[in-house]
């Protein structure tokens, strides 16, 4: 029987790859939901060409407009709306897969949905485990949910280690070493970043990424973020992980081991290699991409980050060390400091500015519950919001 997947942020790009990857092994897999937020018209050809049984949006008006299109499509995909829909359609008794797509803190209450169902959960949002990560690998073990890492280094990572991992020392782990292509700026200084454009922040080199994600990338807070998500996928301390900064992104990612050993994947940068490992594990199955051709990329190179020009990764380092909700603080932080500077009321420069300006202004308290999590997230965005309407253009 072919395995139904629900697609939490199916027209982001890891949505939209995603629906590639399905579309080759359609004798394999069949949509069962898929959600949206603002590219309604991409959602509705989605549902025509795949033909979930629901689609999920957040509003009523464009629940509306959807379900008009469809219905004069013929289509019989059901339109539902608000947060409490997204949830369902992940923890439906008729789902195998979710892949937990849609970027910053909406997407930890639906995949916590999955993973209390017990569902197999390609995770693709990463601010579910940065925001929860002890009470989301919590639920993963009560629930006997599987967890596959589709960010292409946790990924990496993830087939670099043995197949059972009972801890990384007991396995001759050393150091998970997470590559970073370095971004649009890499090699710049602070000065030359301070009139930055949004435009040319989300012009990533290597790969083709939302706006919000492509700015993290080029502060290198997407490597932050990424640091504090290993730590939970394979229970390491930020000591235990060190950032290389490879601009080819050939090496995804490597481990170290204690007998010397450095064991590396390589592989195109396409995204549609992670998600299929993902999607197929333990089984690989054709992605589509194109097989690498060492002699054509002739030389790989790895520098250490420049942490003074991209503050943004040593504060990211900084609340990991710090634990409790520190990670939950600087992700709220950054996103409202990252719309900030997409709506070009702040300068590039002055995201990591309101990053650290929040978490200095923080007391950091144990999350022990999803609530507890959700009211630090909220003092995080207000204080940042604040913050902003002191230094804003």
């Amino acid at each position: 029987m072919r395995q139904k997947i629900t697609i939490l942020g199916a027209t982001g790009s890891i949505g939209v790859t995603t629906l590639d990857v399905i579309s080759r092994h359609a004798d394999k897999y069949s949509v069962f939901a898929l959600s949206g937020y603002q590219k309604i018209d991409l959602l509705g050809i989605q549902c025509i060409e795949h033909n979930p049984r629901y689609a999920v949006v957040i509003d009523p008006e464009s629940a509306s407009i959807l379900q008009s299109k469809l219905k004069k499509a013929g289509s019989a995909t059901e339109v539902l709306c608000g947060v409490d829909a997204l949830s369902e359609v992940s923890r439906h008794a008729d789902v195998d897969i979710v892949m937990a797509a849609i970027v910053g803190a909406a997407g930890l209450v639906p995949t916590l949905s999955a993973v209390n169902a017990g569902k197999k959960i390609l995770l693709a949002n990463k601010e579910a485990l940065v925001m929860a990560g002890g009470l989301f690998m919590q639920a993963v073990k009560a629930s006997g949910a599987v967890l596959l890492p589709v960010d292409s280094e946790h990924n990496a990572i993830f087939q670099c280690l043995p197949a059972a991992t009972p801890g990384l020392s007991e396995s001759g782990v050393v150091r998970l070493l997470l590559s970073a292509s370095g971004g649009p700026f890499r090699g710049l200084t602070t000065e030359q970043m301070v009139d930055v454009t949004v435009e040319q922040a989300v012009a990533h080199p290597n790969w083709s990424m939302g706006p919000k994600i492509s700015v993290d990338s080029a502060t290198l807070m997407n490597k932050g973020l990424e640091l504090i998500e290993a730590c939970w996928l394979f229970d390491a301390s930020p000591d235990q992980i060190d950032v290389v900064v490879h601009p080819q992104s050939i090496v995804h990612s490597l481990v170290q081991y204690v007998d010397g050993s450095v064991i590396a994947q390589l592989g195109n940068p396409d995204m549609r290699t992670p998600i299929a490992h993902a999607l197929a594990w333990p089984e690989r199955i054709d992605s589509g991409v194109a097989e690498l051709d060492l002699f054509d990329i002739a030389r790989l190179d790895f520098t250490r980050p420049d942490l003074e020009s991209f503050p943004c990764l040593s504060l990211a380092s900084e609340a990991a060390r710090a634990g409790m909700d520190a990670p939950a603080v600087l992700n709220a932080s950054n996103e409202i400091a990252v719309q900030a500077f997409l709506d070009r009321r702040i300068g590039f420069t002055q995201i990591a500015d309101v990053v650290k300006a929040t978490l200095s202004a923080s007391i950091f308290n144990e999350p022990e519950s999803l609530i507890a999590v959700q009211e630090s997230d909220r003092k995080a965005r207000s204080y940042a919001a604040s913050f902003i309407l002191k230094i804003e253009r």
